[in-house]
């Protein structure tokens, strides 16, 4: 069986710095402390943390949305992250975060992941003052 993983940031930064949080492979390696490779280009592949997480980009709408595919080993299902981006008031960014059919002995990794290790190090990173 497999699992989706939902999840909402609010971080108080310029809506160019939060989507490049997310995009650019200089702005990843600021935050993650690891060379990436991402793009903006749809059907291109990615990889972060030394190639711990790796998949493809299926969309990218500038300061917007970005969709990827985590690729799971062999796993059949597509798991699709979906990340949604939203300017709200007093400077600051609202992330929400849909990432499905992730393969169950990988679910606690993989939340643990996004909330410490990603959205927990973007917030930090983007929120120093």
């Amino acid at each position: 069986m497999a699992k989706d993983y939902k999840s909402r940031m609010k971080v108080k930064a310029e809506m160019e710095d939060a989507f490049a949080a997310f995009i650019n492979p200089f702005t990843i390696e600021l935050w993650s402390g690891y060379p990436a490779v991402m793009s903006k280009e749809a059907n291109s592949e990615f990889s972060l943390w030394e190639g711990d997480i790796v998949g493809r980009i299926l969309e990218v709408e500038e300061e917007k949305k970005i969709v990827q595919e985590w690729y799971f080993g062999e796993e059949e299902a597509q798991s699709i992250v979906t990340l949604k981006f939203f300017q709200q008031g007093g400077g600051k960014v609202q992330v929400d975060l849909l990432h499905t059919n992730i393969p169950d002995e990988a679910y606690d990794d993989i939340v643990e992941g996004w909330e410490e290790y990603y959205l927990g190090a973007i917030k930090t990173f983007l929120e120093v003052e």
